[in-house]
């Protein structure tokens, strides 16, 4: 977690084999989901392909069906076909050669009138002969194709026509059956699929959220003092849902590309060889314009990434800061820095929509003009004869169907870019080591003592500069022990060192005679109890922050606790009491009602050593009587340990650090503390006559 947060959004690779393998092991369990959403997938595709070959049979074999050769037979013969007049009419592809011409009939249509026409005539002919009149009784005619065919034919009515096409109009009812249970049946197999997707995908990503924030939980305090909160909370949240696009978009979906690439490819060479080799010589100019659209895109994701992170942070410092701002009137010069970000962002962002812009008008260019191609070269086949129409309809079809995946793929590949950068990031902090724990003794609540002594403690943040120097003092059982000093001091220090939050570099801290360093940490932090000057209040009830999720702490004892400590009164005063809703941080209580709700936090937990770090700074004189009161009532009979700034609030401490520099200057008590005329009494004096001015 070394490199900076520009750094770590510029070195991230398209793709990268082990965290590919890595994300995998979390998709592995749900095999079973997978092989179930490619089964549908294939049979989506297997019927999003079906559709126009379903297309080109009903154009071909019905439609123009009646364009086909028939051949006649005796009634007696059991030949299926259609019986007209005596005699069974089978349609054929082609017509043997020992067939007699007398017995092969096709159907023509001449200005709009059907006749039953006997003999043969080449395909492109059909539709362009010439009427001659032999018999209106028995509508016995003569078709004239050129100069050279001439042919007779009987005229058919409607329903002489209705017998011949009897079998094209159920087979096209049969085909529309199909087609509709084809596309239910599609929108089924596709709803479940995405459905399933979309399951797997969500659950791998709430598991990964969970273990991102279970072990954000157990970094050591070090680890938030060099991350940004905001930067956390994009790896639990937008990079998962990065990932979640991953799972659910990328990987069966890029299988399903795949088939319809190939699925399309194999029915094209079926249909047509000639017409499939036509759009096949588009792939390599697809291929260039992809490696083109791949090598910027990924230029232009990464500026983008970038820009995003600085506009974010200009953005959240600002609105943090608005207080700042507006005091020293610089909405102005604020305005002016952001527009720098911003218009660096909509850069950004223009270049990565004039890359996209180019890539998918240029394929569906590319698409076009291979449809043109498709039309020019097999349209003029279908007016030769030599090409069913159903089949240049088919491939028309087919074309966009090859072109689609193709452009889909450049998408997956973006979201692929963006996966593994944000897996990168995930795995950054799932990879720093959670905080140490080298302790093995349970400390119980209800039979710790509470003595505490420091022996020759030093400790430095970074390496050798000391904040604690050779710091050594003693606190008895239940008895307070306050700590002063000016800012710098090393005062919080101790307070980190005795929960364990850092580690001492040189010397002890006993606990009832124990090294804390043997006591686990979740049991020494069990037994110390912080009211802090900064006091945090989370969503949810009054109820639920005072007890913080803890099932043995009953409602009862939570109001016990809140009476107890005076915080129960201006409880009852909200509209909804304990159930009232914390807004943001507790906005709506003042400083003195959060600090009241921190006492009542800290009795209900009952620890055996209570922390209070500069707890009864800014109290309003409004509810400062009831804080002392409060105070008094914690204390009693518990060790204490007080940071203060007020020297007021510490004169019945039964010990009085002072700490200076980070070595301790003074000890003793109040008294003690002003006989001594040093440290302390300039301080106490200080604050005697600023508040008497």
């Amino acid at each position: 977690m070394s490199m900076s947060y520009y750094e770590e959004e510029t070195q991230v690779k398209a793709y990268d084999s082990k965290l590919m393998k890595r994300l995998m092991s979390y998709a592995k369990k749900y095999w079973a989901f997978f092989a179930a959403a490619i089964l549908l997938l294939v049979a989506v595709t297997v019927i999003d392909l079906l559709k126009p070959y379903f297309i080109k049979i009903a154009i071909d074999d019905y439609l123009n069906g009646y364009q086909k050769p028939m051949i006649t037979y005796e009634a007696s013969s059991g030949v299926e076909g259609v019986e007209f007049e005596g005699r069974i009419y089978k349609r054929v592809e082609s017509v043997p050669e020992e067939i007699p011409e007398d017995r092969v009939f096709f159907i023509d249509y001449v200005d709009n009138i059907p006749y039953l026409v006997n003999g043969i005539v080449e395909p492109e002919m059909m539709g362009s002969a010439t009427v001659a009149e032999i018999s209106e009784e028995s509508r016995q005619y003569q078709l004239h194709y050129g100069d050279s065919i001439i042919l007779e034919a009987r005229r058919l009515d409607r329903n002489e026509v209705k017998i011949f096409r009897s079998k094209d109009l159920n087979a096209m009812k049969t085909i529309g059956i199909i087609f509709i249970l084809a596309i239910i049946a599609g929108f089924l197999f596709n709803f479940l699929q995405t459905y399933i997707l979309n399951y797997v995908g969500q659950t791998i990503i709430f598991n990964i959220r969970q273990e991102i924030f279970s072990h954000i939980q157990k970094m050591p305090i070090a680890f938030f003092d060099k991350n940004p909160v905001g930067r956390l909370v994009t790896r639990v949240t937008n990079d998962t849902e990065t990932l979640n696009d991953m799972y659910t978009n990328v990987l069966v979906s890029l299988l399903k590309d795949f088939c319809i690439l190939v699925g399309v490819i194999i029915i094209m060479f079926s249909m047509n060889m000639v017409l499939a080799l036509i759009i096949i010589g588009a792939i390599p100019v697809v291929v260039l314009v992809t490696v083109f659209f791949r090598k910027n895109a990924r230029k232009a994701y990464r500026r983008i990434r970038v820009a995003l992170a600085r506009i974010n942070t200009v953005l959240s410092e600002n609105i943090s800061g608005m207080r700042v701002i507006q005091i020293f009137d610089r909405q102005k010069e604020k305005l002016e820095e952001f527009k720098k970000t911003n218009k660096e962002y909509y850069k950004a962002t223009m270049g990565e929509v004039v890359v996209s812009g180019v890539f998918r008008p240029l394929i569906e260019l590319i698409s076009s003009a291979t449809i043109a191609a498709l039309l020019w070269f097999g349209g003029i086949r279908v007016l030769d004869g030599t090409l069913q129409f159903g089949v240049l309809f088919a491939f028309v079809d087919y074309v966009g169907q090859f072109f689609h995946p193709i452009n889909d793929m450049a998408e997956k590949y973006n979201i692929l870019q963006a996966a593994m950068a944000s897996s990168e990031r995930i795995f950054g902090i799932l990879d720093t080591p959670g905080e140490p724990d080298e302790g093995s003794i349970e400390m119980d609540k209800d039979r710790i003592k509470g003595d505490i002594e420091f022996k020759n403690v030093w400790f430095a943040y970074n390496d050798d500069e000391w904040v604690l120097k050779d710091v050594s003092f003693k606190v008895p059982a239940g008895k307070t022990l306050a700590i002063v000093g000016a800012t710098g001091a090393g005062k919080t220090s101790i307070i980190n060192l005795l929960n364990r939050f850092y580690e001492i570099r040189k010397g002890q801290i006993l606990m009832d005679g124990i090294d804390i360093r043997q006591i686990k940490k979740k049991s020494l932090r069990e037994n110390v109890g912080m009211v802090l000057q900064d006091v945090f209040l989370f969503s949810g009830t009054v109820m639920e922050n005072i007890r913080l999720s803890e099932d043995r702490i009953s409602d009862e004892e939570v109001k016990k606790a809140s009476a107890y400590v005076n915080a129960d009164g201006f409880i009852q005063g909200l509209p909804n009491g304990y159930d009232e809703e914390v807004k943001e941080r507790g906005a709506t209580f003042s400083a003195g009602q959060r600090q009241l709700l921190a006492f009542a936090r800290a009795l209900a937990f009952d620890p055996s050593i209570l922390i209070l770090d500069e707890a009864t700074a800014n109290i309003d004189t409004e509810t400062e009587l009831l804080i002392q009161d409060a105070l008094a009532k914690l204390t009693r009979n518990r060790t204490t340990i007080v940071i203060a700034h007020r020297l007021s609030t510490i004169q019945h401490a039964d010990n009085i650090i002072v700490l200076h520099k980070g070595r301790i200057r003074e000890m003793g008590n109040h008294q003690e503390l002003l006989a001594k005329r040093g440290m302390y009494y300039n301080l106490y004096k200080l604050q005697y006559e600023g508040n008497r001015a």
